[in-house]
């Protein structure tokens, strides 16, 4: 005989819940009976001071502390392994929360749990009554000629009581469910905790992602397009210094393509370096600002300070912040920084920041909220949990200061 699927699921259901219930009710009533215990203990001290009252009373209540924080666990596996619902492990610092569901939403669940399982009992005994009728002797039966109405009404509200019980179960299942979550499971500030950090971790990924992509499209330029354009321009050098006796105008045209080589090879250069220069990886970030500094349109001032006793390389994503933001700079004073004659670069390890100063002499007025290459600086420095300000007085002298975290 095949069992319809609804009535298999169903049945399936109701075996979880009153399992479920089941093991709840020791679970919340050995608590709930300590708890009475010492109350009582604690009565029976308040009114008649007994030594030996005192002594149980000292050995109980460390018992029921044990009692509220160490069932916890159990409780943890009965939401997993019967419904299906992962609770959190609490920290010993939650213990409130933790003696509040076992000594006080605990008990009062546990005599709902203990109701429930004495009317499925009712009801089973009730709906087999005329079972239990026929194991009685003949001669009963046969004295008490009206036990079958009586049997029958019995047989009646024991199956209408049997049938209350699923939905009773499922909705007590619920409730605790809801109880469990709301005491046992994480709680909103500790939601909010690890979303930040998830949010921080995947934007740390993002961020080392990017800079990787940045890194193989640097080498992936510099292998290929950039040597192309190199031959190209050793090929043009060489066919001007060799093919002397071409006519003018085709001398002119490689003269011309020989110069846009250059040119384009030049450009790409600095492409490469905008992406991600190569000496940044290999020799740090102070040779990285130094060959900044000695490209620079106008002169510049630098200074790094790391002390020897401190990390003296960061991690790769800061570093290249440092290094794009000093980049960034320098290039928005040489377009931008009316009447500037020179720049400074200061860069300082303290401790777990790494402090990246640029001054120039021009006549200030930058607005940080207009232009879009300021916007983007201080997006990038807050992409790697920095801090940006900067002050750009009308008359001068603008700074920019720029604070990034270095952990050790």
């Amino acid at each position: 005989m095949t069992v319809p699927t609804r009535l298999r699921r169903a049945l399936v259901r109701m075996r979880r819940d009153i399992a479920f219930i089941g093991v709840g009710v020791t679970l919340h009533l050995i608590p709930a009976l300590l708890h009475f215990w010492v109350v009582i203990l604690l009565l029976g001290t308040a009114f008649d001071p007994d030594p030996e009252t005192t002594v149980v009373l000292a050995f109980s209540l460390p018992l029921l502390i044990v009692a509220g924080w160490g069932l916890t666990e159990p409780q943890r596996w009965r939401f997993r392994a019967l419904c299906g619902v992962e609770l959190p492990r609490l920290r010993f610092r939650e213990l409130r929360r933790q003696f509040g569901y076992t000594l006080l939403i605990g008990p009062l669940l546990g005599v709902l749990e203990f109701l429930l399982l004495a009317l499925l009992l009712a009801a089973v005994v009730a709906s087999l009554v005329l079972v239990w009728v026929w194991l009685v002797p003949a001669e009963w039966r046969r004295e008490y000629g009206g036990y079958t109405t009586n049997a029958t009404y019995l047989t009646v509200a024991g199956l209408l009581a049997l049938a209350t019980v699923p939905p009773l179960a499922a909705g007590l299942v619920r409730l605790e469910i809801l109880a469990g979550q709301g005491l046992l499971g994480v709680s909103r500030s500790d939601q909010l905790a690890r979303r930040v950090e998830d949010l921080t971790e995947s934007r740390a990924g993002a961020v080392d992602a990017a800079d990787a992509e940045r890194r193989r499209i640097e080498r992936d330029l510099h292998d290929g397009a950039q040597q192309r354009l190199v031959s190209l321009a050793l090929n043009l050098g060489l066919a001007k210094a060799t093919l002397t006796d071409l006519p003018p105008e085709a001398r002119e045209v490689i003269d011309a393509a020989h110069r846009e080589a250059k040119d384009a090879i030049e450009e790409l250069n600095n492409l490469v370096r905008g992406l991600h220069p190569a000496v940044l990886d290999e020799l740090g970030l102070d040779a990285a600002l130094s060959g900044l500094a000695a490209r620079a349109p106008l002169p510049v001032r630098l200074r790094v300070d790391l002390p020897p006793g401190l990390p003296q390389r960061a991690a790769p994503a800061v570093e290249a912040v440092a290094y794009f933001v000093v980049s960034e700079a320098l290039t928005n004073i040489a377009k931008h920084a009316r009447k500037a004659t020179r720049a400074d670069v200061t860069v300082t390890r303290l401790g777990e920041i790494l402090r990246v100063v640029i001054a120039d002499d021009g006549v200030g007025g930058a607005d940080p909220s207009k232009g879009s290459g300021l916007k983007g600086l201080a997006q990038r420095v807050r992409s790697v949990d920095g801090t940006f300000r900067m002050s750009s007085p009308v008359g001068g002298p603008t700074m920019m200061n720029v604070e990034l975290p270095c952990p050790m």
